[in-house]
């Protein structure tokens, strides 16, 4: 069920929960490009694990109006804006690719509400020091960032092809990543049910403009507006060490920072890898434990 909140300054955000009404509440903060439909465990998973899900298109994405010139940051209002509206006073976030810098910010800028934090396949800031940013990274998303630090008109020229593809076939942009994936991500797209739900999830995001892609691609090249090294929660690091689209290093770099993070680099996986472990990331969100064995990256049932 999806509804609309209403934002101090005027924006509408499209929300949608799933999993037990009550249980322990976890928004979850989707990729770029994505949505509030992406993949998800599913009803009966959540349920189990006791678990209230909470997504939202981020501005510009889906139901949810743009905000122009947002930064990473400004999540923090808008989720913060969310849990009010819900009567949520303290929260997990989990956040995914796009979505995990997103998440970081919750935790920096929200540590009164915010109880764990998980960051999957994450991008580290632009201007991290030390950091060589693209080193490892897939030629389409250097175009795609190399574009976005040139400005607003570049980035939106270079991604109006495949935003039109989408809205035409959401379908086309799945197989249009084959190129680029790595054998550990081939491997995971190619089962159906993930590439029905990754449509699903683009056509959504994409459905009115591509503002929501646009704007966070000039979010992750500008100043964040928050120090990873501010973090003072609990803090998970999961990435796939073949991952070409946001590396492993980034995820290296912010474990170097942010103080007592769980940092898990695991071998032989890549970037869709994090759609796998993400009921183990979520259990760890709210019980503060992960099964034995440690995170599964494969045959992880109840993903819808």
């Amino acid at each position: 069920m999806t509804a609309t909140v209403r934002t101090p300054d005027g924006r509408n955000l499209a929300v949608d929960e799933k999993g037990r009404p009550g249980g322990n509440p976890v928004f979850l903060l989707h990729g770029t490009p994505g949505s509030r439909l992406g993949p998800v465990p599913r009803a009966s998973v959540l349920y189990r694990l006791g678990i209230r899900l909470i997504s939202y298109d981020r501005p510009g994405y889906g139901g949810s109006d743009r905000k122009f010139g947002r930064s990473v940051a400004d999540v923090a209002k808008d989720v913060s804006t969310i849990a009010d509206a819900l009567g949520i006073d303290r929260f997990a976030v989990a956040g995914r690719s796009g979505g995990a810098p997103h998440a970081l910010a919750c935790a920096a800028l929200l540590p009164e509400r915010t109880t764990r934090v998980a960051a999957l396949v994450p991008l580290a800031p632009r201007a991290a020091e030390g950091l060589d940013w693209f080193e490892g990274m897939a030629r389409s998303n250097i175009i795609e960032f190399t574009a976005a630090a040139n400005g607003h008109q570049a980035v939106a020229e270079l991604l109006s092809a495949a935003v039109a593809q989408v809205r035409e076939d959401p379908t086309r942009l799945v197989p249009a990543l084959t190129a680029d994936l790595p054998e550990p991500d081939r491997h995971v797209v190619a089962d159906y049910g993930i590439r029905r739900m990754l449509a699903r999830n683009f056509a959504e995001a994409l459905k009115h403009s591509d503002a929501g892609w646009v704007d966070d691609d000039l979010a992750f090249n500008a100043p964040w507006g928050f120090d990873p090294a501010n973090i003072t929660v609990p803090t998970m690091l999961w990435h796939g060490d073949e991952d070409v689209f946001s590396p492993a290093g980034h995820a290296r770099w912010l474990g170097e920072r942010i103080p007592g993070a769980n940092v898990i680099i695991e071998a032989g996986a890549a970037h869709f890898a994090a759609l796998h472990v993400l009921p183990d990331i979520l259990t760890w969100l709210t019980t503060s434990r992960l099964p034995e064995g440690g995170v599964r990256t494969a045959g992880v049932p109840g993903l819808g």
